[in-house]
């Protein structure tokens, strides 16, 4: 069990989800992956509202924002500086989507779209450092960029974050070009190729499937038995977007949508106790 993680500089701290019903969610995940919910006050409206594992926050969870299309969760890298590094953000051809504000004490924020089209966000801590656990079941466990431009992605984030990458030969699909982002020894995500049919299989009714995948940083979270994760899911009114795969002596995994439309995805590693 990794408790009270470090999360240095450059290396994935927090995960939160912008949903059109907050109840629901609650209700979902508490069946799919045995969270709690506490709703915190704020003074930017909404309460916010945090998950946990027993006295363990992991994520969050607050009221979408009038305007936006959907549902989604967002991750976020850790910072020390978080208007230095907007601005490199800036000067490596990013967006900002939300310039860099203050949570109360928590820590100050802002998120970017990088060059190739996917939205991440910058959290300079202060109070909150981010997820008490990772690498346990219920708990993020592993991002991944999911992009039409591998190289220019790469090239972003070395700029970015000095995060360089390595291929990873065992994922079961040799087209995706899998690669492993790596800061100062350690594995902090991964990155594939967007399939040219992704999001458009057909639904299980017959219906025709959705739009494209656009670029994004999927999250992972871990569970002890990922078929069933996948029934609960299915159970609450969730969707299945793709077979359930195994990469050998990784893990089995599977990607889910909420009945919302927020996508995650579950992971049941190799030799993690459940």
């Amino acid at each position: 069990m990794t408790e009270t993680p470090n999360h240095p500089p450059g290396t994935f701290c927090w995960v939160d989800l912008a949903t059109s019903d907050i109840a629901a969610a609650k209700s979902f995940y508490a069946a799919v992956l045995g969270w709690a919910a506490t709703d915190v006050p704020t003074d930017m409206g909404p309460p916010y509202t945090m998950f946990a594992l027993g006295d363990h926050g992991v994520c969050g969870a607050y009221p979408l924002a009038p305007g936006c299309d959907h549902p989604h969760w967002l991750s976020y890298v850790g910072v020390a500086d978080l208007d230095a590094m907007v601005a490199r953000a800036q000067g490596l051809g990013a967006e900002v989507a939300m310039p860099p504000m203050d949570v109360m004490e928590e820590g100050r924020l802002a998120v970017i779209r990088d060059p190739t089209g996917a939205h991440l966000g910058l959290w300079q801590p202060r109070r909150h450092l981010g997820s008490a656990l990772c690498n346990v079941p219920g708990a993020p466990s592993w991002r991944e960029l999911q992009t039409h431009d591998l190289e220019g992605a790469a090239a972003f984030y070395q700029g970015l974050f000095g995060w360089t990458v390595k291929p990873f030969e065992g994922y079961v699909d040799a087209a995706a070009g899998y690669q492993i982002f790596v800061l100062d020894g350690r594995e902090v995500g991964g990155m594939m190729a967007i399939g040219a049919d992704w999001g458009r299989d057909a639904h299980p009714d017959g219906t025709p499937g959705g739009t494209e995948v656009p670029p994004n940083w999927s999250t992972y979270f871990g569970v002890a038995d990922c078929d069933v994760a996948v029934a609960a899911a299915q159970a609450g009114g969730g969707r299945l977007l793709a077979p359930v795969m195994e990469i050998a002596g990784v893990g089995r995994f599977a990607c889910l949508q909420d009945p919302q439309g927020a996508v995650f995805a579950v992971i049941a590693f190799v030799g993690v106790p459940g």
